[in-house]
């Protein structure tokens, strides 16, 4: 009983945190009209993006409120005629600049690459930056809102997270973890404070950052070779002195990142060795994840059988409460919470399995993205 009654209270203390940053310490910009007067740069790196660009270049033509906006667009390489896509979507709007990338040199991976030579070819008159994925669609005031929250933020970095559009059983099992991993674990407020690169996170498919700032913690040619170049980036932005902030931007924007089990399995795979670091360290992170929420439900059933009801009811708690705070991300970010939060402990168990295998490919040197190996 003793040992459940500890689990019971790691539990409910890491749901009590979330449910803290989610409803005091996390940004929510606003909705609706804003405008901002300085000048903004949005970036948008493409590779074989041409049947979703569509939804994206056109959220970013509707942008309201940024009367000084531009559209810098890399074609990246790409072989399905995403360049075609984007001069008729663009349709000759003097905003839209499309540039033809070029590959990326030794130690460099392929999206820092293009994000650098995009920030490199805006418009010199932009003060902000704002880089955006090819599966993030923009609500019409999206830039301008996030600007002005970069701005009350006094950051050089913020990330305001889209909501994540979730469609098939394996979307809803695994996409919901990426914020629900930051909300319980990460002090929001205090890695908006410290200085401390290790406090740091950050979303890649919608970033906006200081100009200035960004220049002089090195870009993102101080992230080259780096797969979480989004993560990395913020820590680089701290190293140099200066302030990121995370923001629920699912007002903002939504991202459909997958389309399938085998996208997702490998979008994971060729990044979660990274997220870890070292093997045993992510052996550490993920065995007490198994034992804080996989392990409660299984005890209950396991303590029933056994004729030990109270001990039983402890467990099940422990399970509610670890489905609790799968709740309060999800609601918090716009996600869908019933009844998926009641599988928080199977999405745990495929957490660990694509965690193995993006370690054991890794080994193997077989890890890849888009037709360029990334380790």
């Amino acid at each position: 009983m003793t040992g459940v009654l500890l689990l019971l209270a790691a539990v409910a203390a890491l749901t009590a945190h979330t449910w803290v940053n989610a409803t005091r310490w996390l940004r929510r910009p606003a909705g609706g009209p804003v405008e901002v007067a300085e000048a903004v740069a949005v970036l948008l790196p493409l590779r074989d993006e041409a049947d979703r660009v569509t939804p994206c270049l056109r959220s970013l033509l509707a942008q309201r409120g940024v009367p000084r906006l531009r559209i810098v667009v890399l074609d990246d390489g790409s072989t399905d005629g995403t360049a075609d896509v984007v001069r008729a979507v663009a349709g000759g709007d003097d905003r839209v600049t499309l540039l033809t990338g070029v590959a990326p040199p030794p130690g460099w991976l392929g999206k820092p690459h293009a994000c650098h030579q995009l920030a490199t070819r805006a418009d010199p008159a932009a003060t902000a930056l704002a880089f955006v994925d090819a599966d993030v669609v923009l609500a019409p005031y999206a830039v301008a809102a996030a600007v002005a929250e970069l701005r009350a933020a006094r950051a050089t970095l913020l990330s305001p997270y889209p909501q994540i559009v979730t469609r098939t059983p394996a979307d809803r099992l695994v996409q919901p973890l990426l914020q629900w991993l930051w909300l319980t674990f990460l002090p929001l407020r205090a890695m908006e404070r410290s200085p401390r690169p290790s406090l740091a996170a950050a979303g890649g498919q919608f970033l906006v950052v200081d100009r200035a700032g960004y220049t002089a913690a090195g870009g993102h040619a101080a992230v080259a070779d780096r797969v979480l170049e989004d993560i990395e980036l913020a820590r680089a932005v701290k190293r140099s002195g200066r302030r990121i902030a995370l923001a629920d931007g699912s007002r903002l924007a939504t991202c459909r990142m997958y389309d399938d089990w085998p996208q997702l399995r490998d979008g994971y795979t060729k990044s979660l060795w990274a997220s870890f670091g070292h093997p045993t360290a992510a052996a550490a992170v993920l065995a007490a994840l198994l034992l804080l929420y996989t392990a409660p439900p299984l005890a209950a059933l396991a303590a029933l059988v056994a004729g030990a009801p109270a001990v039983a009811a402890v467990a099940a708690l422990a399970w509610l409460l670890g489905v609790a705070g799968r709740a309060v991300s999800a609601r918090a970010t716009g996600g869908r919470w019933w009844p998926d939060a009641l599988g928080h402990p199977v999405s745990v168990v495929v957490l660990g399995w694509l965690t193995a295998r993006s370690y054991h490919l890794r080994k193997r040197r077989r890890l890849s993205w888009r037709g360029r190996p990334v380790s």
